[in-house]
């Protein structure tokens, strides 16, 4: 393999457009020779998102950023897009060094990008099998889309037949593209217990230290935020994306019985949905959100009033205005140029969120639940830097815990990553399903058990409703195959005290339910056996 040094690394550069910013064209000469920039862009295919690579030179090769506005990737969620950017940039920044363009990249130029992004000792920023599997994937597309719309060889190690950038699809089928570093598994499956999450709540979003302890000079602005927003995520079990989504009008009403509330995922938030789904918040989860957006109190708040002061809401542009909202149909009134209309939540996009405001006596307020800093709606994408910041204060306390210095190599074993808070989600459902099933079927034959798994679906039938899954199969090859083996008594030691108990509860409530399964016999009450002689 030969070895490459890479000197021009870090000269192409990277943006994305966001529409929500106004731009001030009046004091610079060069956006006003543009006129609307925003409006070119927009007629250009860009949308609220999108990506824009500019050359060394700070010039745009057309082709490279057309592939976000024309190809497959397009149809993507901006997250997508964004991963799929960042990995063309180091790979463009590779080739810079090589002085080679990107069109005449060949198999041995991958070949070098791959020993470099993983093995080469020269390179400080090497990266895990897992990562480069994400860059091979973004390339790939990239160079298929290029060679059919303008005949570019694609550079990337392939298997032949259509296209299989969807590893879900190609293990399914048993084609493993030969790029593929081979640590990278098919699987990434992490979890967290409760006890384990909390205490990685507490000490990387809450200023508290192993010790149990809140650091003294701890300044958590948004403290109530962050802790509602990662215990949703793992109350829910919700995607990054869809939790980010969500608007205040979308929350449970105040009212709404029970320990999980139900509320409404809009079809237009859910990765690949076609249509929307109910999921339920517990109600601790609830009370978070009610400190969060208390006026007064509330984190949330203070943010409103900042943006108000900068007139930041004053210049949101394509703002659309909320008149109300009709919670039965899921459907916003909005303003618009043809007066008041009429909007189905479920069609409207996370993009589109994040122009929609209401007016109050105070001024203007957005309807996104989760808000920034400067009072804007906070993105999917900058959530990742919440969770990074927190993952980087947990170790922190962890190092000077054990007298280390932060960057010594003890590793810190407590971290989490957002799509953790949707595995673990999926274990515990997974562990009280499995444990209900064990107990509903008390007495039934196997072949009475097939019957009512026919007829009624399984554990991973119920599991793949919770989580939103089209499949049962995607659920169980994708989440949780590595516990289809487990039994129920080590299933049920992965659960905290709290969750037994509810759980011990829910199968008594079966029991007492089922003529199949013998129950204590309550105080004052006969036995079963004096029962059948009575008879």
């Amino acid at each position: 393999m030969t070895e490459v040094a890479v000197e021009a690394y870090g000269s192409w550069s990277l943006d994305f457009y966001d529409f929500t910013v106004g731009l001030d064209a009046a004091e610079d000469e060069v956006l006003a020779g543009f006129g609307d920039v925003y409006e070119r862009a927009a007629r250009n295919g860009a949308r609220q998102g999108t990506p824009i690579l500019l050359s060394p030179s700070g010039s745009a090769d057309a082709r490279i950023n057309l592939f976000f506005r024309l190809s497959r990737v397009a149809e993507k969620r901006p997250r997508t897009w964004r991963r799929y950017a960042y990995s063309l940039v180091v790979w463009l920044d590779f080739l810079e060094g090589l002085g080679r363009s990107w069109d005449a990249a060949t198999t041995a130029d991958f070949d070098a990008f791959k020993y470099w992004r993983m093995t080469d000792h020269r390179n400080d920023g090497r990266v895990r099998a897992t990562s480069f599997d994400a860059d091979r994937a973004a390339l790939n597309s990239f160079y298929r889309w290029a060679g059919e719309r303008y005949g570019v060889v694609n550079p990337v190690p392939t298997v032949a037949g259509p296209e299989v950038d969807d590893l879900e699809v190609a293990a399914r089928d048993g084609r493993r593209d030969p790029a593929r570093p081979a640590g990278a598994p098919r699987r990434q499956v992490k979890w967290l217990l409760r006890p384990a999450f909390e205490q990685w709540r507490d000490v990387g979003l809450r200023g508290f230290g192993f010790d149990g302890r809140r650091r003294l000079g701890w300044r958590g602005f948004n403290e109530d935020r962050d802790a509602a927003f990662v215990d949703g995520l793992y109350g829910t079990g919700l995607r990054l994306a869809e939790w980010s989504s969500v608007l205040d009008v979308e929350l449970p009403a105040e009212d709404e019985a029970g320990r999980f509330p139900k509320a409404w995922l809009a079809a237009a938030c859910i990765k690949g949905g076609r249509a929307g789904r109910h999921y339920r918040i517990p109600r601790s989860v609830m009370k978070e959100i009610a400190a969060y957006t208390d006026p007064v109190e509330g984190s949330r708040a203070e943010a409103i009033g900042r943006a108000r002061r900068k007139g930041r809401y004053d210049k949101v542009r394509g703002m659309r205005i909320v008149t109300g909202c009709n919670r039965h149909s899921r459907t916003l009134y909005v303003l618009g140029p043809a007066g008041r209309a009429a909007l189905s939540l479920d069609t409207i996009t996370p993009e589109e969120r994040l122009r929609l405001f209401r007016k109050t006596p105070d001024g203007l307020e957005p309807l996104a639940l989760w808000l920034g800093n400067d009072g804007m709606p906070k993105q999917a994408h900058s959530w990742e830097k919440t969770f990074q910041t927190a993952n980087a204060r947990v170790a922190q306390e962890w190092a000077s815990a054990h007298g280390r210095e932060e960057d010594d190599d003890l590793a810190c074993p407590l971290w989490a990553r957002p799509h953790m808070a949707r595995h673990s989600f999926a274990l515990r459902w997974f562990s009280i399903l499995s444990v209900v099933w064990e107990h509903r079927l008390g007495g039934f034959t196997d072949a009475e058990k097939r019957d009512l798994r026919e007829q009624f679906g399984d554990v991973w039938f119920q599991l793949a409703t919770l989580l939103g899954h089209s499949s049962p199969e995607v659920t169980r090859d994708w989440y949780l195959e590595p516990f289809t083996g487990l039994q129920v008594d080590y299933i049920l030691s992965l659960l905290d005290e709290e969750e037994r108990t509810a759980l011990d509860r829910l199968v008594s409530r079966i029991a007492q339910d089922s003529g199949r399964v013998l129950t204590p016999v309550q105080p004052g009450t006969e036995s079963v056996e004096g029962q059948e002689g009575a008879r």
